[in-house]
């Protein structure tokens, strides 16, 4: 079988580009709805409501300790990647709000177009062998160091979010959270196969 198609450093320039934009497009449509999510952006967010310290300094910040276990399982082209793609994606979350004023979003539709954002941003990112910094590394690592399975870690994480988020948030707020988590995961889950895809 022949060699499947590489990228280029122009493709995956690109590729990683889109993806930070539709990520912080998503990222200003959660922040403006008040709404929190899984994994990393959805700790992001909690300290940053917490503390009342700026999201995107929060984001980054809180990306940084696993860029030393992306290194250690994905290789350090993959931890470049990941620390430019946080970096910028940080950059842009803070600077967009002056560019796009966002007014009333229906709070369902906000959710939805959340979830598709976020969404086709990691989905780009991954096929262009980076990613948006995150957990999901530490539970690989758990589940090589210990045998517990790295999704149910991922879920149980998930879990304990949106139960700290449940004491700060309003019930309908926290349900339309859930809404836009569940079409991320949901947008995922169709759509990153690498069998469907011929270029790495």
């Amino acid at each position: 079988m022949a060699d499947r198609p590489r990228h280029s450093a122009v493709d995956d320039a690109q590729g990683i580009g889109f993806g930070v934009i539709m990520a912080a497009l998503g990222m200003h449509i959660l922040t403006h709805m008040g709404f929190v999510t899984g994994q990393t952006t959805g700790l992001a967010v909690l300290i940053a409501h917490l503390t009342g310290l700026p999201f995107a300094a929060v984001y980054f910040a809180v990306t940084l300790p696993f860029l030393g276990l992306a290194c250690k399982r994905m290789g350090a082209a993959f931890a470049l990647k990941t620390l430019v793609t946080t970096a910028a994606l940080s950059a842009l979350v803070a600077v967009l709000p002056r560019w796009i004023e966002l007014g009333r979003i229906e709070p369902a539709v906000a959710a939805i177009l959340f979830g598709l954002l976020f969404g086709i941003a990691a989905l780009a990112a991954i096929r262009h062998g980076g990613s948006f910094g995150g957990l999901s590394v530490l539970w690989i690592e758990l589940q090589d160091r210990t045998g517990f399975p790295a999704g149910h870690a991922q879920l149980l994480s998930d879990v304990v979010i949106f139960a700290l988020a449940a004491l700060i948030l309003p019930l309908e707020t926290l349900a339309y959270s859930f809404l836009g988590a569940a079409v991320f995961s949901l947008f995922l889950a169709v759509n990153h196969r690498r069998d469907r895809y011929i270029a790495a």
